[in-house]
C-alpha cells in the first residue's frame, strides 16, 4: 500500500502553472492596488473640498453683487414713485406712512436727507423736524401736569386745536398729519438721547418725555388705568391692582409710589380710599381735566 504524504504546496497542473502560487500572487497584487486606490481617494476628497470651497466663495460673491444690483434697481423705481405720487405723501399721512414703510428695507432715510435728493424733492425731513419741534413743545409745556407722560392722542389734538400746519418743499399747501406722523417726529427726537421715546400701553400710545426708566409694573400699572373695564378710566387704587393683576398691597404700592413721585400720577383720597388719577390718560379738555 502507497503511504500518503504531505500535499506540495502547488500541485502541477495540466497546463503547467501552480494554482496556489498564482492565487497568492493575485491576492497580494490586488492588496497593493486596493492600498494605492486608497491613496487616491483620500488625494480626490482634499481637492473637491477645496474646489467646493473655492466655487461657494464664487456663488457669495455673486449673490452679494446681484443683491447689490437689485437694491439699486429698486431704489431707482423708489424714486421714480415718489416723483409720481410726490403731492400724495406730501398731503396724504397715511399714503406717506406706508411710503416710508417701503423705504425702511431699502436703507432709504427720507427723513434724515434735508439737502439731499429726498430732502429737496419731498421736504419730508424738514417737515418731520418743524414736527418734532412742535411735538417736544406740548409735552415740555404739560410735565408740570403729567410728569413728562401723554398720550399722542392727546398731542394731536393740542396742535390742531393750535391750528398747527407745516408746508412741505415746493408746496403751497399746508399738510395735516396723523398720530403716526407724531410717532416718527419723537423717534427724531429720540435720536438726540433727550429721553423722548413712545411707549404703548394698553390701547394707547404714549409719548415719555423724561430720562425715567419706567420697568414693566409701571407700564401694567397704566394698562389697568387705562382700561375701562378695571374702574374708572384714567384712575386705580390698590385693590384694583391687586385684583387685576393678581399682586400684593406692598408690590401695588411700590410701583404707585414712583409713578407718584415722579409726578406721573396724581393722588387723591376718598373715604379712606387713595385713589391714583394719571393725567395723562384723561382726554384733553374731559370733564375729568376740568375738574381737577
Amino acid at each position: 500500500p502507497r503511504t500518503v504524504g504531505h500535499l506540495p504546496h502547488s500541485l502541477p497542473s495540466t497546463d503547467g502553472h501552480q494554482h496556489c502560487t498564482t492565487r497568492r500572487t493575485n491576492t497580494s497584487q490586488h492588496s497593493m492596488a486596493h492600498r494605492r486606490r486608497g491613496v487616491g481617494v483620500g488625494r480626490t476628497g482634499a481637492g473637491a473640498t477645496t474646489y467646493v470651497s473655492k466655487k461657494a466663495e464664487e456663488l457669495k460673491a455673486v449673490s452679494v453683487a446681484s443683491a447689490m444690483e437689485t437694491v439699486e434697481k429698486l431704489e431707482i423705481h423708489l424714486a421714480k414713485f415718489a416723483k409720481k405720487h410726490k403731492h400724495a405723501i406730501q398731503q396724504d399721512p397715511a399714503f406717506r406712512a406706508k411710503f416710508l414703510e417701503m423705504c425702511g428695507p431699502l436703507g432709504v432715510d427720507p427723513l434724515s436727507a434735508e439737502k439731499g435728493f429726498w430732502g429737496s424733492m419731498l421736504g419730508i425731513g424738514e417737515f418731520y423736524y418743524e414736527l418734532s419741534v412742535k411735538v417736544a413743545e406740548v409735552c415740555l409745556a404739560s410735565r408740570s401736569r403729567n410728569g413728562g407722560i401723554i398720550r399722542v392722542s392727546e398731542v394731536k389734538d393740542i396742535l390742531t386745536q393750535r391750528g398747527t400746519k407745516f408746508k412741505f418743499a415746493h408746496s403751497q399747501n399746508k399738510s395735516t398729519y396723523s398720530e403716526e406722523d407724531i410717532i416718527t417726529s419723537v423717534k427724531k427726537l429720540s435720536m438726540l438721547g433727550s429721553g423722548f421715546r413712545t411707549v404703548k400701553v394698553g390701547r394707547a400710545t404714549i409719548i415719555v418725555s423724561v430720562p425715567e426708566e419706567l420697568d414693566d409694573d409701571h407700564m401694567q400699572v397704566m394698562s389697568v388705568a387705562e382700561d375701562d373695564n378695571c374702574g374708572v378710566y384714567g384712575m386705580v387704587t390698590v385693590a384694583d391692582l391687586n385684583g387685576s393683576l393678581g399682586w400684593d398691597d406692598e408690590r401695588s404700592k411700590r410701583a404707585l409710589e414712583l409713578l407718584l413721585g415722579k409726578g406721573m400720577a396724581w393722588l387723591d383720597s376718598h373715604c379712606g380710599v387713595d385713589l391714583y388719577w394719571f393725567p395723562s390718560l384723561w382726554k384733553h379738555g374731559s370733564k375729568a381735566q376740568k375738574t381737577q
